[in-house]
């Protein structure tokens, strides 16, 4: 038997009957779903291909825009020179008032801040790309309040370093001040130098024989200082000095215009301060009213302080008012010196009494800038209470919002001078009318024309007690009787 050839003979075998027709569509469909496959993957692929660079790119941009104080995207950015760190506008502004004197980041010695307008650019490009990373408006109206965009900015220079504290190490015995040692700092040494006890005891300054020789307190930092120093200044009003060095901006005497009252820098000192509020006799609604006043014209109690002193640079007496109250005396806990000149100009002035100052003529401030028309009708209207500062009902708040106790008291009219000499009392140049008419003889008229003053007829006979007075007599002569 032969064997069948193996090109024509196939072992698999054939499809199903039901099947048949259907290979080709299946074969079709199978590509077909392949093929789709492929698309969609193709078109992620590409997807993350167009999308996420851009994406990627706004993150890194916003990374290194962002501000080296607030770690957010500028907000009208500055630079600062010569480090060339930026910051927003408002945080560099703020890192300014609250002493700072060199760059935020990097502390290096700075000279100006000036606006950049090509950081500017740049976020704004990235605004548009990417919206969402906006500062929100609450932040930028904060700090358009701060800082004004397109404005320069000057860092102040460092101050000089404050010497050691000066601590008194033998409580029996004076110390040198700052100016007694030799090449001290400050290029200046007293011409009485105080002998220091560690060195030599023998010759040492004993505190219970008074204060040093050409030496006096500082009214803030206490130590002794050198009253003849350059650095020394004193206040014109409590007489007391103060050193120039321990406490920067503190242990001076400034003038009298650029002096900043004690504890007193914002509104919300006022509001602290329990003084302000005695100044209205405790009346709440009207210290309220002219806090909210202050808080919407941007006043502060500085400029409220510099009107005061205006006002009493104006008045003829000045600041004698203030003096006959006493109103300086005892501010510090040092002693004060004597005022060599009481009718002296004031040009200088310390911290704590131009805060008396304040505190004293802040009621007076009050009334006059009310006069300026800038206050609300609803409180410009209100009634005046007929008792006025003395009345014992302010503390109660529906009485004081419903009547207003914060006016000008009304100035007596002044009394007409009292004449002297010769025109005090004048005498008619025409004689009484009733005189030149006496009845009688010629004689006893020309005698009456001669001596108006003395009376025409004098009854002896009548009795004394109904006799005319001279006073009498004189008013009558006065009346033309």
């Amino acid at each position: 038997m032969s064997r069948p050839d193996n090109a024509s003979v196939t072992l698999k075998r054939g499809p199903s009957p039901s099947f048949e027709g259907l290979g080709d569509e299946v074969v079709s469909s199978r590509k077909r779903f392949k093929e789709d496959v492929d698309i969609d993957a193709d078109d992620t692929l590409s997807g993350d291909k167009s999308f996420s660079p851009y994406e990627t790119l706004a993150d890194d941009l916003a990374q290194e825009l962002q501000c080296g104080c607030c770690s957010e995207l500028c907000y009208r950015p500055v630079v600062v020179s010569p480090c060339q760190h930026f910051f927003c506008g408002s945080c560099c502004m703020l890192w300014i008032r609250n002493g700072g004197t060199n760059c935020p980041a990097c502390r290096g010695i700075s000279t100006s801040v000036i606006p950049s307008r090509p950081l500017q650019s740049i976020i704004d490009v990235l605004l548009r790309a990417d919206p969402s990373k906006a500062r929100t408006e609450r932040e930028r109206m904060q700090a358009d309040e701060i800082y004004k965009g397109g404005t320069p900015m000057r860092i102040p220079t460092p101050r000089e370093v404050s010497p050691e504290p000066n601590f008194n190490q033998n409580g029996e015995y004076a110390r040198p001040c700052p100016h007694c040692l030799p090449g001290n700092p400050f290029g200046w040494r007293c011409p009485q130098p105080i002998v220091d006890p560690n060195t030599d005891p023998d010759h040492a300054w004993h505190l219970d024989d008074g204060t040093p020789p050409g030496h006096v307190y500082c009214g803030n930092c206490e130590n002794l200082l050198a009253s003849s120093a350059p650095n020394t200044s004193k206040c014109d009003f409590c007489q007391v000095s103060f050193c120039g060095i321990g406490v920067q901006g503190r242990c001076l005497a400034a003038p009298l215009i650029s002096q900043h009252p004690h504890n007193l820098t914002d509104i919300s000192d006022l509001i602290q301060s329990a003084e302000v509020y005695e100044c209205f006799v405790s009346n709440n609604v009207e210290v309220e009213i002219m806090l909210d006043y202050l808080t919407a014209q941007r006043l502060t109690p500085r400029h409220i302080y510099r009107e005061i002193v205006a006002h009493f640079q104006s008045q003829p007496d000045g600041f004698k008012p203030l003096f006959e109250l006493d109103l300086f005396v005892d501010v510090h806990s040092v002693a004060a010196g004597v005022d060599p000149n009481p009718d002296a100009p004031r040009s200088k002035i310390c911290r704590l009494c131009a805060a008396e100052i304040l505190l004293w003529g802040i009621k007076g401030w009050w009334v006059r800038e009310r006069q300026k028309g800038f206050l609300e009708e609803t409180v410009t209207k209100r009634p005046d209470c007929a008792d006025g500062e003395t009345c014992t009902r302010q503390k109660d708040l529906a009485h004081a919002r419903e009547f207003n106790h914060i006016f000008a008291s009304p100035q007596p009219d002044p009394m007409p001078p009292v004449p002297f000499g010769e025109d005090a009392f004048p005498i008619p140049s025409d004689p009484p009318q009733s005189i030149n008419n006496l009845p009688g003889d010629p004689a006893r008229a020309s005698f009456a024309t001669t001596m108006p003053l003395v009376p025409s007829v004098v009854d002896t006979s009548s009795d004394y007690r109904s006799a005319t007075s001279s006073q009498n007599i004189n008013d009558m002569l006065d009346r033309g009787i």
